[in-house]
């Protein structure tokens, strides 16, 4: 199977403070497929480090107050293209990102509050669901993995 993973999760630095969120229990659950590492944020031309970004309605913005909507727009658009390409058949996201959280994300205060919602990016993939590749019939079944508490929850409505 080909599953696609936050990178920072398999240990990259390239969250917003230059660290990683490594995962032990998802680097061994995928010790038997094959693993694509994205991380649209650096994709769609952010620094690492960088000035911390949390969405605010339509948008995402810094804690500057700078808006960098289009480049996690551009950042989403090239990963969703790499999981295309790929043909990955899962995605596994990092929680409470304003690019790849999915099903919580932080609530634009930067103040640490989580509010019901999902990235730029974890939205892509929800809305790709079920796509022909090219002219093939194959549909590829993306859900969407995450890791809360310690127990493993898969969205299986996306199958």
């Amino acid at each position: 199977m080909r599953i696609l993973v936050s990178a920072c999760l398999l240990g990259y630095n390239c969250k917003y403070n230059g660290k990683n969120n490594y995962n032990s229990k998802i680097v061994e659950l995928l010790k038997e497929h094959e693993v694509v590492p994205v991380c649209p944020e650096m994709l769609g031309g952010l620094s690492c480090p960088r000035i911390p970004c949390e969405k605010v309605g339509d948008k995402i913005m810094d804690k500057e107050g700078n808006d960098c909507t289009k480049q996690f727009i551009k950042g989403a658009e090239i990963a969703l293209n790499i999981a295309k390409e790929k043909q990955v058949d899962f995605a596994i996201l990092q929680r409470r990102s304003p690019s790849c959280g999915y099903s919580l994300i932080y609530d634009g205060t930067f103040n640490g509050n989580l509010i019901v919602g999902s990235g730029i990016f974890a939205q892509k993939v929800a809305k790709f669901r079920y796509s022909n590749y090219g002219s093939g019939i194959r549909k590829i079944r993306l859900g969407i993995v995450f890791f809360w508490q310690n127990v493993i929850k898969i969205h299986l409505d996306l199958i």
